[in-house]
C-alpha cells in the first residue's frame, strides 16, 4: 500500500469508525467493512500542495477550464430570448448506438449518415466536445436548447457523489459512454464520402480534436468531463475506455491517413505528442499490490494518481474490467518498449491471481435476486473491484457502505450493477499471442 493510501486510511479512520458505529446502532448489517469516501475536485488549494515544478501547468489548466465553462454558458444564454420558452431538453438515449462506425464506406455518403452528421454538428458545444446519451439520429438541436439530455441519476440521496453542482449544467462535454470520440470518428467517415460538402464536417472534427487537446491533463490523462465539473468527473478516467480510446484516436489523427489525411501537419504533430503523453500517464498510473505491478482503477485522482471513488457504490479500488481494457490497448501498440512490456506483464499476472473459480453469479430472476453461489467447475469470474490493501473483492451499496461479500448488498444493487465480469479473459487470451512475439527470449527463459 502506498504511503498516501496509509495516510488517508489513518486520517479517515475516526470518521469511518463513527459512521460505522452509527450504522450498527441503527441496525444495519454488521458485515459493513468501511464507508466509501467522497472523490476530490481539482482545486487551487490542492494544486498548491504539488511540487513547485508542476504547479504552473496545473494552475493554467484549471484557469482555462473555468474560462471555457464561462464561455460555453454565455453562448447558450445568448441563444435564449427573455420571455420565449426554452426548448425541452433532448431525450436521453444510448447515443453511441446512433453513430455506427463499421458500415460499408459508401453508406457514410448516404442521406441517413449525412443527417446524423448534421445533428452531431448541431450539438457540438462551444468548447468543441459533446455530451453523452444523445440520439444523433433524431432532430437537430434547436436554438437555445440544452447541449445535453437530463443525465441525472434517478436515485440521488443526501450528499450523493453523483449529484452535480449545477443540475442544469451537467456533462457538457464528456468522454463518458464513448461520447466525443465516437462523434469525431463518425464525422471523419462522413467527410470522407461527402465530396464538396466535406468542409463543415472536417471543421467540426478539427474543433473536436482541439477540444481533446485542451481537456488533456498536464500529466497526459483525461478527465471524464471538460470543462471540469468536480467530483469523480475530475479524475483520470479509465472507465468506458476514456483515456485509451482518446489516445487511440490521437494516434489515428497523427498518422493522417485515409479519412484523416485532411488534418493539418501541425495538428497531427500535436496529436502525436498527446498520444505519447497519454501512454506515459497510463504507465505512471499503474497501481501496485504488495510492491508488485497490478492494474488500474476505474478512475484515479489527477493530482496524486491514487484510486478515486465514483458513485456512492463504486469504491476507490483496482478495477478488473478497466485494467483488462488498458492491457489490451498496451498490447495493441507496435514495437512495445521495455516499460510497456513490464506493465503488461504485471497487469496480466495480477488478473491471473484475481480469478475467481468455482463460483456462479446467478441471474436477476433467481429467488432473492442475484447472488454469488458455489458451483464446482464454474469460472473464471472477476469481481468488478479489488481492494488495494487486501487484493480481495470489495462491493458498495447506495448508502456508501462497503462490503467484502456481494450477498450482503441490497437486492437493488445486487441486481442493478455488474459486480462480476468475464472480460479479463480476453486480455489473458490476447497475452498468449502477444508475449510470444513481444517478450525477448531471454526474458521468457527467466520464468
Amino acid at each position: 500500500m502506498s504511503s498516501l493510501v496509509l495516510l488517508l486510511a489513518v486520517s479517515t479512520s475516526v470518521s469511518v469508525a463513527a459512521e460505522l458505529g452509527a450504522l450498527s446502532g441503527a441496525g444495519i448489517n454488521p458485515a459493513v467493512i468501511g464507508m466509501n469516501q467522497p472523490p476530490q475536485d481539482i482545486t487551487v488549494e490542492r494544486i498548491a500542495r504539488l511540487p513547485v515544478v508542476q504547479r504552473a501547468a496545473w494552475v493554467a489548466y484549471l484557469h482555462h477550464s473555468e474560462e471555457q465553462r464561462k464561455v460555453d454558458k454565455a453562448k447558450l444564454a445568448a441563444e435564449r430570448t427573455p420571455g420565449v420558452p426554452i426548448p425541452e431538453m433532448p431525450k436521453e438515449n444510448p447515443g453511441a448506438r446512433s453513430m455506427p462506425l463499421h458500415q460499408e464506406a459508401a453508406w457514410y455518403g448516404s442521406p441517413e449518415a449525412r443527417h446524423i452528421a448534421d445533428v452531431i454538428l448541431s450539438f457540438q458545444t462551444p468548447a468543441g466536445g459533446w455530451s453523452k446519451n444523445l440520439d444523433m439520429s433524431g432532430a437537430p438541436r434547436a436554438k437555445g436548447q440544452s447541449y445535453t439530455p437530463d443525465n441525472l441519476s434517478k436515485h440521488l440521496s443526501e450528499a450523493d457523489f453523483d449529484a452535480p453542482k449545477e443540475p442544469q449544467w451537467n456533462y457538457v462535454g464528456t468522454l463518458d459512454n464513448d461520447a466525443t470520440v465516437t462523434e469525431l470518428r463518425f464525422l471523419a467517415l462522413v467527410a470522407g464520402q461527402a465530396g464538396d460538402a466535406a468542409a463543415r464536417y472536417r471543421e467540426s472534427f478539427l474543433r473536436g480534436v482541439r477540444y481533446l487537446l485542451n481537456a488533456q491533463f498536464p500529466n497526459g490523462g483525461w478527465p471524464q468531463v471538460w470543462p471540469l465539473e468536480g467530483g469523480y468527473h475530475d479524475a483520470i478516467t479509465y472507465n468506458d475506455n476514456a483515456v485509451t480510446q482518446t489516445a487511440d484516436l490521437m494516434t489515428t489523427v497523427a498518422a493522417g491517413e485515409g479519412d484523416y489525411a485532411f488534418v493539418p501537419a501541425n495538428l497531427r504533430a500535436e496529436a502525436d505528442k498527446s498520444a505519447r503523453h497519454a501512454l506515459q500517464c497510463i504507465l505512471d498510473t499503474q497501481l501496485k499490490v504488495k510492491g508488485k505491478r497490478a492494474g488500474w482503477a476505474q478512475q484515479q485522482d489527477a493530482l496524486t494518481f491514487e484510486p478515486e471513488s465514483g458513485r456512492n457504490y463504486e469504491p476507490a479500488s483496482l478495477a478488473s474490467s478497466e485494467s483488462a481494457d488498458v492491457l489490451l490497448y498496451l498490447m495493441a501498440l507496435p514495437n512495445p518498449s521495455k516499460a510497456v512490456v513490464t506493465a503488461v506483464e504485471g497487469g496480466i499476472q495480477w488478473l491471473t491471481s484475481a480469478e475467481i473459480q468455482g463460483q456462479e453469479w446467478t441471474s436477476k430472476t433467481a429467488p432473492g435476486g442475484r447472488t454469488l453461489v458455489a458451483k464446482p467447475g464454474a469460472g473464471p469470474l472477476w469481481a468488478r473491484y479489488y481492494d488495494l490493501a487486501t487484493d480481495r473483492p470489495v462491493f458498495g451499496d447506495r448508502d456508501k457502505t462497503l462490503h467484502d461479500d456481494v450477498n450482503d448488498l441490497s437486492r437493488e444493487r445486487r441486481n442493478g450493477y455488474s459486480w462480476f465480469n468475464e472480460s479479463p479473459a480476453k486480455a489473458l487470451t490476447a497475452y498468449k499471442t502477444w508475449s510470444a512475439k513481444s517478450i525477448p527470449a531471454t526474458e521468457v527463459l527467466k520464468k
